[in-house]
C-alpha cells in the first residue's frame, strides 16, 4: 500500500492557505458589502427572522451571527470577528501541522458556512460553493487530533483522498459537458478562446497577449481545455499509478494556464490542492530506480495514453494544413447529445465500482496487516467513512444524471432528496463553468458616472479591477476575490432591476459611505471627497485593441451602447421606494457594541487598511512559510 501521509500534510496546509485568501478577501471587503452602511447589510438580511426562536433561526439561516448580540457585538463586528478568526486559524495551519486536525478544519468550515450564508448575491458565482463543498472533504481528510494518523498507511487516506477525485471529476466532467451540451457555436468550432479571454469576468494584463495568439494555437488550447475536462478525470480513479500523475500534470498545467491569464480568485490553488490527491508520497521523495511493477506500470500507461491521442486525433481532427497543425471536431451534436444520453448512466456505475474497491482495498489492508494500529478502531473508521462517501456519492451522481434531460427525469426521489439536503449546507453543488460564450461583439460593461448638474459633464467612477478607464491596465489579483468588481460582469448581462445591489451601492455612493467608497479606485475617482448630486449607468462595449496597437497605452477600445439606468439623486423618490421595498435603506440606528472589542477591531481594521488586500495576503503567507522553514523540515 502506497503511503500518501506527506501527501496528506501538504495537502492540508495547501488548504489552509486557500481559507486565508478567501477569510481575507471577506474581511477587506465586509464593511462595503455587508456593514450597516454597506450595499447588502447583513443586518438587513438576520432582521427577517429577529422574531424567530433561535432553533427556528439556525434552520432557516444556519450562522453563527446570531450569537452576535449574546457576545456583545453588532451584526458588522461579528463579521469582523469570524473573518480574522478564520484568517488566524488558517495562518495557525500554515504554520504547524498539529493545527491541522478535525477540530480546526470543523472550525474553519463553520466560520466560512456562516459567512456565506449573508454573503447574498456575491456568493452566487460557485467559487464560495466549491470551496465549502471541497472544506467538508478536507475534515475528512484531516486527522482527529495532532499526532494523529502518524501510521504511514492509514486506510482511511484512501477514502478522503478518493472524494478529493470524485469532487474533481465533477467539476471537470460536467463543465466539458454544459459547454458542449449548450449547444454553443464557439465551443463546437473551437474558436471559444478567440473570444473567452476578452470577455471573461475580470482579465489580466496578460489576457491582452493570450487573445492576439495566433488562431491555431487557441484552437488546439481549446482541444486540451476539452480533453483534460472530457477525458482525463477518468484516469483520476485509474489503478495505474504513472496515469494518475500525468493526469495531475495535465491539470496543473492547464490551471497554471488559467490562472496566469486571468482573475478567478481562490479557484485555481484550491483546484491545485485538490490535485494532490492523484500523488503518493513516492512522487516527491521516492527511490529512483524502478521495479518491475513500476516498468509494468509505466509500459501500462503509455499504452493508454497512446489510446488516448488517438482519439484525440480521430475525434478532435488533429491534423496537418499548410505546415500548422488544426483541429475540427468530427462528432455532431446529435451524436454527443445520444452519446452522453446511453452512456452517463455507465459513468456513475464506473464511479460506484471505483468507491467499492477503494472501500474493499482499505478492508484488505487492515486484515492483511500493513496496518499497525488498533484494527478494531481502524475497522470502525472505515465503516463511518465508507457510509459518508456513499451518501455524498449518490448526491454527486445525482449532478451528474441531470446534465441531460433524459437521465435526469430517471433520478430516484430518494436521490434528489438527499442532494437537496446536503446541498442546503453546500456539501454537494453543482458547477457548470462557462457553457456560452458571450460578448462577441464586445464585452458588455457597465459604468457609473456621477455630475453635480443633469446637463453634465459627467465624470465616470473607477474601480479597482473591473474594466473601465481606457489607459488603465488591469492587475493580477488572485487568488484575491474582488467580489463587487466581481459582480458588475453580471450585471453587465442583465437589467438594473434585477440588480438591486447596484441601485443600493449607488445611493451609497450617493451619500458618500466611505465603507464603500474603500471598494473603489479613490485615486481616479473624481469623487472621493465630495459625492455627486447625481449618478447614472451607461452600457459599453468594451474590446481589446488590435495588436498593432499594443503600444499605444490604451488596453482597451469601448463603444457606447445605451443608458443602463437614468440618473438619480440621493433623496430620488423612486429610488429610495426601490431600495426601502427591499430593506436596503442604511439603518438609522447601530447596534451596541462592547467598547473594549470595538476599539481592537478598530486597530486591526486600521492596521489592515495600510495595505492593499492581495499584498497583505502574500505578506502574511510569506511570514507563514518562513516561520515554517525556520522552524521544521517536516511539513
Amino acid at each position: 500500500m502506497t503511503t500518501i501521509r506527506y501527501t496528506r500534510n501538504l495537502f492540508l496546509r495547501a488548504f489552509c492557505t486557500v481559507y486565508l485568501s478567501a477569510f481575507i478577501s471577506i474581511y477587506f471587503q465586509a464593511p462595503g458589502l455587508y456593514g450597516d452602511n454597506g450595499i447588502l447589510p447583513a443586518r438587513a438580511v438576520l432582521e427577517n427572522s429577529k422574531h424567530k426562536t433561535l432553533s427556528a433561526k439556525v434552520h432557516y439561516q444556519p450562522t453563527l451571527l446570531w450569537l452576535a448580540s449574546d457576545l456583545g457585538l453588532s451584526t458588522s463586528s461579528a463579521i469582523d470577528v469570524l473573518s480574522l478568526l478564520g484568517a488566524f486559524l488558517a495562518v495557525t495551519g500554515i504554520v504547524s501541522q498539529k493545527f491541522c486536525i478535525i477540530p480546526v478544519f470543523t472550525a474553519l468550515w463553520s466560520l466560512y458556512f456562516s459567512l456565506y450564508q449573508i454573503g447574498q448575491v456575491f456568493v452566487t458565482n460557485n467559487f464560495d460553493e466549491f470551496l465549502l463543498e471541497a472544506g467538508f472533504i478536507a475534515i475528512l481528510v484531516a486527522p482527529l487530533l495532532p499526532g494523529g494518523r502518524k501510521n504511514r498507511k492509514n486506510p482511511l487516506d484512501l477514502i478522503s483522498f478518493w472524494l478529493c477525485r470524485l469532487l474533481l471529476f465533477k467539476l471537470f466532467f460536467t463543465s466539458a459537458l454544459g459547454k458542449l451540451l449548450s449547444g454553443c457555436p464557439k465551443w463546437w468550432t473551437l474558436s471559444a478562446l478567440n473570444y473567452y479571454f476578452e470577455t471573461m469576468p475580470l482579465p489580466n494584463p496578460l489576457s491582452f497577449y493570450v487573445h492576439h495568439l495566433p488562431s491555431w494555437i487557441l484552437r488546439l488550447s481549446t482541444v486540451y481545455a476539452n480533453v483534460c475536462e472530457l477525458i482525463v478525470p477518468f484516469l483520476f480513479f485509474a489503478p495505474i499509478r504513472s496515469a494518475r500523475i500525468v493526469a495531475f500534470h495535465l491539470q496543473l498545467f492547464l490551471q497554471t494556464c488559467i490562472a496566469a491569464t486571468g482573475n478567478f480568485g481562490h479557484v485555481n490553488i484550491l483546484t491545485v490542492t485538490l490535485l494532490l490527491s492523484l500523488l503518493d508520497d513516492r512522487f516527491f521523495y521516492g527511490k529512483k530506480k524502478l521495479s518491475k511493477l513500476d516498468i509494468l506500470d509505466n509500459t501500462s500507461t503509455v499504452g493508454l495514453w497512446a489510446a488516448i491521442i488517438f482519439g484525440v486525433v480521430k475525434f478532435w481532427g488533429l491534423k496537418l494544413n499548410d505546415g500548422i497543425l488544426d483541429a475540427q471536431i468530427n462528432f455532431t451534436k446529435t451524436q454527443f447529445n445520444n452519446f452522453v444520453e446511453s452512456y452517463l448512466p455507465f459513468v456513475t456505475v464506473l464511479l460506484l465500482v471505483s468507491l467499492a474497491v477503494t472501500v474493499l482495498l482499505c478492508g484488505q489492508k487492515i486484515v492483511k496487516g500493513d496496518y499497525s494500529g488498533n484494527k478494531f478502531i481502524a475497522f470502525l473508521g472505515t465503516i463511518f467513512y465508507a457510509l459518508v462517501a456513499l451518501q455524498l456519492f449518490f448526491a454527486n451522481s445525482s449532478v451528474l444524471l441531470s446534465i441531460h434531460p433524459k437521465t435526469n427525469s430517471s433520478i430516484d426521489p430518494l436521490q434528489r432528496t438527499l442532494y437537496n439536503r446536503l446541498h442546503k449546507a453546500r456539501i454537494v453543488n453543482e458547477y457548470n463553468l462557462f457553457p456560452t460564450i458571450t460578448g462577441i461583439e464586445g464585452r458588455p460593461e457597465v459604468i457609473l458616472e456621477g455630475s453635480d448638474s443633469l446637463e453634465g459633464p459627467w465624470k465616470e467612477y473607477n474601480f479597482l479591477y473591473k474594466p473601465g478607464n481606457v489607459n488603465h491596465s488591469l492587475p493580477f489579483v488572485a487568488p484575491y476575490s474582488p467580489k463587487l468588481d466581481w459582480q458588475f460582469y453580471w450585471a453587465a448581462q442583465s437589467t438594473y432591476d434585477k440588480q438591486p445591489w447596484l441601485l443600493s451601492l449607488t445611493h451609497r455612493l450617493l451619500t458618500g459611505k466611505s465603507e464603500v467608497l474603500n471598494l473603489i479606485d479613490l485615486s481616479h475617482t473624481p469623487f472621493a471627497q465630495k459625492p455627486p448630486k447625481y449618478i447614472r449607468a451607461v452600457l459599453y462595449k468594451y474590446k481589446f485593441p488590435t495588436w498593432s496597437h499594443r503600444s499605444q497605452p490604451a488596453w482597451w477600445v469601448r463603444e457606447r451602447v445605451t443608458e443602463y439606468f437614468p440618473p438619480y439623486s440621493k433623496d430620488s423618490p423612486a429610488l429610495e421606494d426601490f431600495l426601502k421595498a427591499r430593506n436596503l435603506l442604511p439603518a438609522s440606528k447601530t447596534q451596541p457594541v462592547n467598547v473594549i472589542v470595538k476599539r481592537g477591531l478598530d486597530g486591526v481594521r486600521f492596521a489592515a487598511a495600510q495595505f492593499e488586500a492581495s499584498l497583505l495576503f502574500w505578506s502574511v503567507l510569506i511570514a507563514a512559510l518562513a516561520i515554517v522553514a525556520t522552524t521544521s523540515t517536516y511539513p
